[in-house]
């Protein structure tokens, strides 16, 4: 028995565009990521997926995207689950600023160890290391225990939590996760064994 773990990053949101770090704040959906959360719901549609059950994070954007999504499912009145556990990463005090601005602050060298070393965070945030450090254990603790009941789950959330929950199922190295990138609106979706382990990585 093999369970099907389906994950989403939300659909551009108007920080993504404005090349902000967005972290916990709460922009709203652009339309290019609204209709990025429609493509992901048409797509899984096409495939056949219907999923029992839902999960998303405390944040607007990612809410949004999973409401949408639903919405080119047919589904309706179902309970979802949101956590704070699947948020995406604090920033910190770079939180707000435009990229650009970060590097003009603290230097180009140093915004890239920020945003791609794993365990050196920006003032007052979140590393890659701490954000897995409170999404896994509810990972492991919540979904993995409907996907080994041959369940399957979809997962609605962001970048950086997405990329902690990548590195676990795909056994990937530090290096490895950081140079992977989920982009907005594009399912991955795994088949998870009775065991709770990766079975197969599926092409959609």
């Amino acid at each position: 028995m093999t369970g099907t773990l389906i994950l989403v990053r939300h659909g551009q949101s108007d920080w993504n565009l404005k090349n902000l770090f967005t972290g916990w704040r709460n922009p709203e959906l652009t339309e290019q990521g609204i209709e990025e959360a429609r493509a992901t719901g048409t797509k899984l549609k096409a495939a056949g997926y219907v999923p029992d059950a839902y999960f998303t994070s405390a944040l607007r954007r990612a809410q949004h995207t999973l409401d949408l999504i639903l919405e080119e499912l047919g589904i309706t009145e179902v309970t979802i689950t949101r956590s704070i556990k699947l948020n995406e990463r604090d920033y910190g005090d770079l939180t707000g600023l435009n990229k650009d601005d970060a590097r003009a602050k603290w230097g180009e060298e140093q915004v890239l160890i920020w945003r791609r070393s794993f365990d050196v965070p920006p003032p007052g945030g979140e590393s890659l290391k701490t954000t897995a450090e409170r999404t896994l254990p509810y990972y492991e603790a919540v979904i993995v225990p409907l996907l080994q009941a041959g369940k399957t789950v979809l997962v609605a959330a962001h970048g950086n939590s997405l990329r902690s929950i990548v590195m676990d199922v795909e056994g990937l190295t530090p290096d490895e996760i950081l140079k992977r990138e989920i982009g907005t609106g594009e399912p991955v979706v795994y088949r998870i064994g009775a065991d709770g382990k990766l079975a197969e990585k599926v092409a959609i």
